[in-house]
């Protein structure tokens, strides 16, 4: 896969163009920036997906993950996720749900079983119009995890510290 951060324009509708569809669709991935903050979009089994490029955890505070070096799992639980290339974690392509697997000690033969943290990372609308693939700059209403991360490299391209 490649990925390349792209500069956006702003449409009258306030939508930020992010790409050609055939150009996305080919590299699988584009990273841009929407009001400043990177976003990546990814184009999985036919749809396309954007989410924050900054994953929604730290583990050290020298390492900030950028989801742009990634792998995608078609399937874990039922959906497709990718999995952070530092943490490992699992993020629902839809939703920004990060999933993990736990066993019930309760339960008489205890199996993993997959379980939600909820939604973790901000994942942005993306609509297509003549070729042209465009992303919703994102409703600062409502607060995800992965925000603190895409706020404080905000304008800033550098994905590492």
């Amino acid at each position: 896969y490649s990925s390349s951060t792209e500069t956006v324009e702003t449409g009258t509708d306030g939508l930020i163009l992010v790409g050609k569809e055939d150009d996305i669709k080919k590299s699988k991935r584009v990273t841009a920036k929407v009001n400043g903050r990177e976003v990546v979009v990814f184009y999985h089994e036919g749809n396309f997906h954007a989410m924050d490029s900054r994953c929604y955890r730290k583990i050290f505070a020298h390492v900030i993950s950028t989801l742009q070096q990634l792998s995608i799992k078609s399937d874990i639980n039922g959906h497709a996720c990718i999995v952070c290339p530092w943490h490992k974690y699992k993020i629902t392509l839809e939703t920004g749900e990060g999933l993990y697997e736990a066993v019930n000690p309760l339960e008489p033969s205890p199996a993993p079983q997959w379980q939600s943290k909820g939604v973790k990372q901000r994942i942005h609308k993306v609509t297509m119009d003549n070729g042209n693939v465009y992303v919703t700059p994102p409703d600062l209403s409502v607060s995800f995890d992965s925000d603190y991360f895409a706020e404080k490299y905000k304008n800033n391209g550098d994905s590492s510290m």
